[in-house]
């Protein structure tokens, strides 16, 4: 069987949705597929792999013109080979299989915009955005899969996904297959080293503290602002000891003054970038992610194999797995601390806390790397097997 994925940047160490092109890749050529990979950049992995460097746009190209070069260059490429499966991503306007790793662009674009708290700046945001061809164009090419005549196979990587492919595009919603997103659950695991994460709690100044994890490095988008105030009104209610380590970038001049306004110095630490998620996913005890917008987080799947019951809002598809206080909470608005502050509380309770980070991980389990690339390459051979029936 031959396939053709798409992305601008085949990397591991790139976002979400190219490594797990790269990972679907290596799995795909494991057994026996065909692999062509169509992009600007391949970091070799897997080596098996058939690359086709597409020629970048000219440096004076706007963003939007560049969107639309890769569009119809991988269009006018992959034309040239019988491949059985064109798998698209989100970028594209060709393919017989489409699975978007970012969501509905309408909708994400509307959701962000609530993370912005003053209201004439959230007016303002959304007149540039509406404003922008780059919205525009980003909208256009994301609808090439409901224009395509036969229809692609449509894979949502949550159902939250599903439920807003089905009402943006007004297509019935068994046309959608979910697959969730899948994590490699050896690498991330409960059984990582003990010592390296007591060590890490120490350089960051805590000890036996309920620590909770915020991990991104965007902190609007991701709600930081919400939950550092979440943070300040729990610290009003209870006298349990806690800390709150934000991961991802040196907070903005906004976050500083956030924290420095409630007083919270002594609770809070930003340690910046890592490479190592794993690390302080064993360090600290429960994760945090108030977003705006997901389509299916994988972070949160990597931190509840870590053990780590996660308080997420119904706006990440992720939350889609979680059973409300069995192995983490799910919040209904991003941008209510109360209700963030009520979960955390929640969760000083040891013994409480012991339950749910259990059933947190057990959870996860069934979300490997594994059962998620069998269920894609099941969708894959319906659609060759409809391709070769046309």
């Amino acid at each position: 069987m031959k396939i053709a994925l798409a992305i601008e940047k085949f990397s591991k160490h790139a976002g979400g949705a190219e490594s797990y092109a790269v990972d679907l890749a290596e799995t795909l050529v494991k057994k026996g597929w065909e692999v062509h990979l169509y992009g600007y950049e391949w970091d070799r992995f897997p080596s098996q792999a058939i690359f086709h460097e597409l020629k970048r746009p000219p440096f004076y190209f706007t963003r939007s013109m560049k969107l639309l070069h890769f569009a119809f260059t991988h269009r006018d490429q992959t034309q040239w080979i019988d491949f059985d499966v064109v798998l698209g991503f989100g970028s594209t306007i060709y393919m017989n299989v489409y699975q978007s790793h970012g969501g509905v662009h309408k909708l994400s674009s509307a959701r962000k915009l609530l993370a912005i708290r003053n209201p004439l700046m959230r007016f303002l945001k959304k007149i540039l955005m509406l404003s922008s061809p780059k919205y525009h164009v980003r909208s256009w090419i994301e609808s090439a899969p409901f224009r395509l005549n036969p229809r692609p196979k449509i894979v949502a990587i949550s159902d939250m996904i599903k439920d807003d492919i089905a009402h943006v595009y007004k297509i019935d919603p068994n046309e959608i297959k979910v697959i969730y997103n899948g994590i490699d659950t050896k690498r991330f695991s409960r059984n990582s080293n003990r010592r390296d994460a007591i060590d890490l709690r120490k350089s960051l100044g805590f000890d036996d503290e309920v620590l909770f994890l915020f991990m991104s490095y965007d902190f609007r988008k991701k709600g930081a602002r919400f939950l550092i105030e979440a943070a300040h009104r729990l610290r009003q209610t209870t006298t349990e000891k806690f800390g709150l380590v934000l991961v991802g970038r040196p907070p903005s001049p906004v976050i500083a003054r956030l924290v420095d306004k409630f007083g919270l110095e002594d609770l809070i630490r930003f340690p910046g970038p890592t490479k190592d998620p794993q690390l302080f996913f064993s360090a600290c005890d429960v994760f945090v992610l108030p977003t705006f917008y997901d389509a299916c987080s994988l972070v949160v799947f990597e931190a509840m194999s870590c053990g780590m019951p996660v308080i997420t809002s119904a706006y990440n598809g992720a939350s889609g797995i979680i059973e409300h206080g069995l192995d983490g909470f799910v919040i209904k608005n991003p941008s209510d601390s109360f209700e963030i502050c009520s979960y955390m509380n929640r969760l000083l309770d040891r013994g409480f806390l012991k339950e749910v980070s259990k059933g947190a991980f057990d959870k996860s389990q069934n979300f490997s790397l594994e059962a998620n690339h069998s269920q894609m390459i099941r969708v894959f051979m319906e659609a060759a097997c409809e391709d070769m029936a046309n």
